[in-house]
């Protein structure tokens, strides 16, 4: 990676206060952070190939995260994705393992972010 030799993680996620405390956490952790706060925004960046993981917020607009990611790997994203959000449901559960995301619960614990990245990557 281009003058940061750490993993690029990209975060997405509608909440503004929300989105700076993951990546301020990231960051510490010794991550790369880039952070969006809308699927137009990050399927805008042209270097998704350069990304280690996904994180994304389940409860976007006008798409769900899993349909943001299912349009990721439609542009040749393969980075492992994570999927942030509030009491999952079976079809939620479902269609994550289907698609080969792993699921983290908010109320969010940064250990557990960062240790599910760390697995993933």
């Amino acid at each position: 990676m281009p003058n940061d030799a750490r993993p690029r993680i990209v975060v997405i996620e509608d909440d503004a206060a929300l989105l700076d405390a993951l990546s301020f956490a990231l960051e510490t952790e010794g991550y790369a952070t880039r952070t969006y706060m809308s699927e137009a925004a990050v399927l805008a960046d042209g270097e998704l190939d350069q990304v280690r993981c996904f994180v994304i917020d389940f409860m976007l607009a006008p798409i769900d995260g899993l349909e943001l990611l299912a349009e990721l790997r439609r542009r040749g994203a393969i980075a492992p994705a994570i999927l942030i959000t509030t009491e999952p449901d079976a079809r939620c559960r479902r269609r994550a393992r289907l698609m080969g995301a792993a699921i983290v619960e908010k109320p969010l614990m940064t250990d557990a972010l960062s240790q599910k990245i760390r697995s993933l990557i």
